[in-house]
Order: structure tokens, then C-alpha cells, then sequence
């Protein structure tokens, strides 16, 4: 059975045991990290986690798809996904 994600109070108590320092500064580590990725990806560019992963900005071009209620073939605009490479170390990691 899968567990629950780790929520963002657990997460930030995590951080904040493993640098030693209060919850307050965790916090403050958390939102400037996520503020920083959120900057960089809307702008297209791309962030890299050491041993994590790689989140980018991917731009997907004009396409059909089907409405599968109708079956009926729409033209969807050209979009940006954002998009999460996962490091070769984490998933050596998970697979030991």
C-alpha cells in the first residue's frame, strides 16, 4: 500500500531537523527555493536539483485531439508544460 506524501508541515520540520535550525528559518528556506524554481520555470528557463532532477519548461505545439465523450477532433492551441527529469542518483536510490 502506497503511503501519503509528506506535507508541507512534515517537510518543513524535516528541513528544519536536518539544518539544525528552527522552523521559522525552514520555512524561509522552503519559500525562497520554491519562489526561485517557480521564477526561473515561467520564464523558460530550467532549474537543476543536485541528485533530484531537472524541472523545465516545455512548449508543446498546435494538435488534434479527440473528445472522448463524442469522439469528436478538436485543434488544442499551442501550449508550455512544465515538465521533471528525475536525477540517475535518485532513481539508483529508490531501486536499492
Amino acid at each position: 500500500m502506497a503511503q501519503k506524501p509528506m506535507t508541507k508541515t512534515q517537510l518543513i520540520a524535516a528541513i528544519a531537523e536536518k539544518m539544525d535550525a528552527d522552523k521559522k528559518t525552514a520555512t524561509a528556506a522552503l519559500d525562497a527555493i520554491t519562489d526561485v524554481i517557480t521564477e526561473e520555470v515561467s520564464n523558460g528557463g530550467a532549474v537543476t536539483l543536485p541528485n533530484i532532477g531537472k524541472i523545465m519548461c516545455r512548449e508543446r505545439p498546435e494538435r488534434m485531439v479527440r473528445n472522448p465523450a463524442t469522439g469528436e477532433q478538436l485543434k488544442k492551441d499551442a501550449d508550455k508544460v512544465v515538465k521533471m527529469t528525475i536525477a540517475k542518483a535518485l532513481k539508483e536510490s529508490v531501486n536499492e
